[in-house]
Formats: C-alpha cells, structure tokens, sequence
C-alpha cells in the first residue's frame, strides 16, 4: 500500500492554494462545482468540511506552474 505523506508542501487545503495562486479564497470549490473534470484524479478531496488539493490539481486547472518554486 503506498503511503502518503501528510507533511508534504503538495498538499493544501483549498483556501491556501487559491490564496498561493493568487485567486479568491473560493476558487477552488467554485471551480470544482462548476468543472470537476479539471482536476485530474486523486488530485482533489472533501474530508468533512475541507477542501484539499495537491499541487497537480492545481497546476491542472489553473494552468500555471507552482508559483512558489518560480524563480525570483
């Protein structure tokens, strides 16, 4: 069984990867309610309340890089 590390950066919850990509804090619900075949499987979860998305999802739906591993 393969083991996820809960610790990893690649894991967020919905409002601080918005915030990270510069969106509103619901863009990431809205955005999955609207088009959910966006994100790529395994990408996005509802654990009770909370919206969690890795990074690919991420990248998938918005289409831009992790902004914080761009150069500065």
């Amino acid at each position: 069984m393969a083991r996820i590390n809960l610790n990893s950066p690649n894991i967020m919850d919905a409002k601080e990867a918005s915030k990270i990509w510069g969106h509103a804090e619901n863009y990431v619900r809205r955005t999955y309610q609207q088009n959910p075949e966006k994100f790529p499987d395994g990408s996005i979860r509802k654990f009770g309340k909370q919206w969690i998305v890795t990074t690919e999802g991420m990248e998938a739906v918005t289409g831009v890089k992790d902004p914080r591993k761009q150069d500065k």
